[in-house]
């Protein structure tokens, strides 16, 4: 049968559904029928002439019925039909002794918002969420839970603000720069809204604080850059049965989910290993659409009013992927993993793990001292000035040697390296550097493997050059 979609402002006049099935040939008998099974509804679609109000219009799947043939417009079985009403966008909101009269005011347009109303508001103040990550996704759910009035957020960061992060993080400012993430957070949430209470948790989440961290909160909203935080958060969620609200970009796609929540999956379920470390580069090493964490963490937000007030159909077995250059949605299935290690039927993990170790990454992050096969900044600047014969090979994109370059390099990008590593001479010494030393460790283990013998990794990669030899070299 077709089906008709009830919009947001009819629903209470017909019985609160969103779309209902009926029988009838022409878009004129469905409205006829639906104006008969409700009868509230027919004074808001037609006047007392019976005609079809001027102010709502009526759709045959994506073709206004005004352009077909009016109300006496064929529908068939598997035909949608839209009704689309004019919205103005105000009334008065009422009052409760629950909120105080500047919150009525200030949260009048949700208040008059049905499926929200004064208990969705209150049960908004009543709520605890926490945020991990002041950053690009951490940036816009701050804000925008802390202008819905989501009265208790957590925020978890231990950054400070840098020059290169203000084209995405928009709750901080020029004059932040150098400023702790969280004090500039606080400052903009509070600026907004100063009756949500932030809690600030000024260090990295890890195994053996996230539990506790985590347990006094409702809801745990994932806003982290790295493999290892990004599993921790998930067990951590799972462990202590808080839902996830997950959000992920880089360059210019990104995807979103709700884990963790009602019997649905977890991360682990979508992704139950990480890829090796370097394999997927980081934002700072590929890159991110500054708008880009905007839209996700603004769908992220959404899904967290949403868990609060028990409204709409949360995300939950379903992965949101959002292409920015083809302006395209997409949503696949997710089913939970019985066979999962930590959320399956037999789980295995009953506490946090050991997620550096899990990521193949070194304990405590980038390791203090030099590890073998690299080689510091401050001795490639002295070779280059004994006059040292070696290859220096720049693995990094064009765009980015347009930005900046070590004098003498040679430009040789990584997915290029197969092809053209005859151009090198195996008998040489050659150092390889990218941007900070990810993507060079993988082109020296590919030419190790390749037979090159003489192969060293620039720690730190054209950063640390700038920061220790030419502080001339522009950083991005």
């Amino acid at each position: 049968m077709p089906k008709i979609l009830i919009p947001t402002p009819l629903r209470p006049y017909a019985g609160n559904q969103s779309e209902v099935e009926l029988s009838g040939g022409t878009v004129g008998e469905l409205l006829d029928a639906l104006s008969r099974q409700h009868g509230e509804l027919r004074r808001h679609l037609y006047s007392d002439q019976g005609k079809l109000r001027s102010f709502v219009n009526v759709y045959v799947n994506d073709e206004d019925i005004r352009h077909l043939a009016k109300e006496a417009t064929p529908v068939g079985a598997e035909d949608t039909i839209s009704i689309v009403p004019s919205i103005a966008g105000g009334a008065t909101a009422p009052a409760d002794a629950g909120l105080s009269k500047e919150e009525i005011l200030r949260y009048s347009r949700h208040l008059v918002i049905p499926e929200i109303g004064m208990e969705g508001q209150l049960k908004l103040k009543r709520a605890k969420v926490l945020l991990i990550g002041a950053g690009g996704l951490g940036s816009p759910l701050s804000l925008y839970l802390a202008a819905a009035g989501v009265g208790r957020i957590g925020l978890v960061d231990f950054d400070v603000v840098d020059l290169t992060n203000l084209q995405r993080q928009v709750i901080h400012s020029t004059a932040d720069v150098g400023r702790k993430k969280l004090d500039s957070a606080m400052e903009s949430m509070s600026a907004i809204n100063p009756h949500v209470s932030i809690d600030r948790f000024d260090t990295a989440l890890t195994s053996e604080n996230a539990l506790e961290i985590l347990k006094d909160y409702d809801i745990v909203v994932d806003g982290t850059d790295n493999f290892p935080t990004r599993y921790l958060v998930n067990d951590a969620c799972v462990l202590l049965g808080k839902p996830n609200v997950y959000g992920s970009i880089f360059r210019f796609e990104g995807q979103a989910s709700v884990f963790a929540y009602r019997g649905g999956p977890c991360y682990r379920c979508l992704y139950p290993e990480p890829p090796p470390p370097g394999l997927v580069p980081s934002c700072a090493e590929g890159g991110v659409l500054g708008i880009l964490p905007g839209l996700i963490g603004l769908v992220q937000a959404t899904e967290t009013v949403k868990l609060i007030t028990g409204i709409g159909e949360p995300l939950v077995g379903r992965l949101m992927l959002y292409d920015a250059l083809a302006m395209r949605f997409r949503e696949l299935k997710l089913r939970r993993d019985p066979e999962c290690p930590v959320c399956g039927d037999h789980p295995t993990i009953r506490e946090p793990i050991d997620y550096q170790q899990f990521c193949g990454m070194p304990r405590g992050g980038q390791a203090a001292g030099m590890k073998e096969g690299e080689m510091d900044v401050t001795e490639l600047k002295a070779k280059i000035d004994r006059g040292d014969r070696f290859i220096l090979v720049d693995v990094r994109e064009p765009h980015e040697y347009q930005i900046c370059r070590i004098p003498g390099s040679v430009l040789i990008p990584l997915g290029e390296l197969a092809k053209r590593a005859g151009e090198l001479d195996p008998a040489s010494e050659i150092v390889v550097h990218c941007k900070m030393g990810g993507r060079s460790a993988r082109a020296v283990e590919f030419l190790k493997k390749s037979g090159f013998g003489n192969v060293s990794n620039l720690a730190g990669g054209i950063l640390a050059w700038s920061d220790k030899v030419d502080p001339r070299v522009p950083k991005y």
